[in-house]
């Protein structure tokens, strides 16, 4: 099975709207693909949805959160590869690929470029990975 890291750009837009980010995080919820997180990274998602999101929403958002985090590979980081990106929080994506052999899924690349660069992890946007997805 597939198996990716969704960078927190993807897991807000996909909350928030629909498209190819809102289609990732509906076939995250059907188990179509491995979504692999780090401890780290699930504080990362539960800050920025807890912020980003008006206080009317943030309970279902967060509730949300909790149930897709009851659907992921929990990635143990052995091995830290910091500081790589120029974002110290994309770190926390790149350490999550690289421990767990994921692909990427961001709509921020060109600060997560860098992991394929240096790293060899394949880095996807959002309407990439829902192609691979529909493969």
């Amino acid at each position: 099975m597939l198996r990716a890291v969704i960078d927190t750009n993807v897991l807000f837009e996909g909350l928030s709207t629909k498209g190819d980010c809102g289609d990732i995080i509906d076939a995250w919820a059907a188990r179509s693909f491995t979504p692999c997180v780090s401890t780290a990274l699930a504080y990362e998602y539960e800050d920025v949805l807890g912020r980003k999101f008006a206080p009317t929403r943030r309970s279902q958002v967060l509730a949300a959160l909790k149930a897709l985090l009851g659907r992921v590979e929990w990635v143990p980081i052995y091995t830290r590869v910091r500081p790589l990106s120029p974002d110290p929080d994309d770190d926390f994506v790149i350490e999550c690929a690289y421990n767990s052999r994921a692909v990427i899924v961001t709509s921020n690349l060109k600060d997560l470029q860098v992991a394929e660069s240096h790293l060899g992890i394949p880095v996807k946007t959002p309407a990439q990975f829902h192609n691979l997805l529909k493969d």
